[in-house]
């Protein structure tokens, strides 16, 4: 059956819409009709190769819908379900998952590798990051999708299975933030966005939000920013006047950037925490030197998918937003159909707006 769908010829390529041929479910595979789909930065790492998947693929990992069917030996999801596609399903038997660190499961991406569907012209498809979701439908593993949480509409339940889990994670997983304690989140796109909602929920007392666009000031203050930094080379000390010359106890980077990683490291006290969600190229290069490393007894670390186990953090973040703590429609600031997303790509890679919500 044809569907249409967004996808990526090769690297550095604009996406193109097109009909592609989907098969049946086969033996553990279902087939789900989507709801939404977030467009993600780290689609755009994909398609400019900072990240590297096969291709020619249909990008897109962040999405919710119904099942529509299921193949032979899936009993979790039945058609009509409801679901949020998790596009790093863990193992449970590499190195990693035997930690308990199913975010860093050497074999999560193990099916971009496989050819899922066709164009209807007959060229080989792979999924992307496992799923597929920039069309109207796709076929994926059963570990691939979460029964979706009660009360939270699919439209934006979608959301939870990238941004929101990794912002939320960051926060909570990865940082730690406690209560009371003052933070910085640098970039305010879905991640950020979803970073400084969680950094209210965890009780901090100052919530500094950065980004290189004032239009963003009004988004960051309504997710619980209770100060907003345009970002400059005075970043830093404007933030240390901000927290009574200390720096801040947390950042957060979600831009992958070099200068806005070492920015995040100078923001924070002596002591303090940096966790680095963007995702930036081998070109961007961070230094430090020895000295300071000793002096500030500072703590950088990286954080994969938010530090999160999708299948105990999904019914956690549903709670929130079904008590109102989590907003998730103010995480999106552009709501598409599937023939936006090229030009949704646009904006990103000339820096415009935050996160576009592909309804279908």
């Amino acid at each position: 059956m044809a569907v249409r769908a967004a996808f990526l010829p090769a690297v550095g390529s604009p996406l193109e819409i097109t009909g592609i041929d989907l098969p049946d479910p086969g033996p553990g595979q279902v087939r789900v009709r989507l709801a939404a789909a977030g467009v993600c930065h780290s689609d755009l790492s994909l398609s400019n190769g900072t990240m590297r998947v096969p291709v020619p693929a249909v990008l897109g990992h962040e999405g919710a819908g119904t099942v529509v069917a299921v193949g032979e030996g899936v009993t979790h999801v039945a058609p009509g379900d409801g679901v949020v596609l998790n596009w790093a399903p863990s193992c449970g038997t590499c190195h990693a998952c035997s930690l308990g660190e199913v975010w860093l499961c050497a074999n999560a991406l193990g099916g971009a590798a496989d050819v899922y569907a066709r164009t209807t012209e007959g060229t080989d498809l792979h999924p992307g990051l496992n799923v597929a979701a920039f069309a109207e439908e796709t076929v994926v593993p059963a570990a691939c999708v979460l029964p979706a949480p009660d009360g939270v509409p699919l439209t934006d339940a979608a959301l939870l299975g990238c941004a929101v889990l990794t912002g939320y994670g960051a926060v909570h997983h990865s940082a730690r933030v406690r209560q009371g304690e003052t933070v910085a989140v640098f970039g305010v796109g879905g991640v950020g966005l979803a970073a400084l909602q969680a950094a209210r929920i965890a009780g901090a007392s100052k919530i500094v939000a950065v980004d290189v666009s004032a239009e963003k000031e009004e988004l960051a203050r309504a997710a619980g920013a209770t100060d907003y930094v345009l970002a400059s080379e005075n970043t830093a000390r404007e933030i240390r006047a901000l927290t009574s010359k200390q720096g801040v106890d947390v950042a957060v980077e979600c831009a992958g950037r070099a200068v806005s990683i070492r920015t995040a490291w100078d923001s924070t006290r002596r002591g303090g925490r940096s966790t680095v969600v963007g995702i930036g190229g081998k070109d961007q290069q961070v230094t430090f030197n020895a000295l300071e490393i000793f002096h500030w007894g500072r703590t950088l670390t990286g954080c994969v998918y938010g530090n999160s186990n999708p299948a105990e953090d999904l019914p956690v973040l549903a709670e929130h937003v079904r008590a109102g703590r989590l907003d998730l429609a103010a995480l999106v600031t552009e709501r598409i159909s599937l023939d936006g997303i090229p030009a949704a790509f646009e904006n990103m890679l000339a820096g415009k707006g935050g996160r576009a919500l592909v309804v279908f």
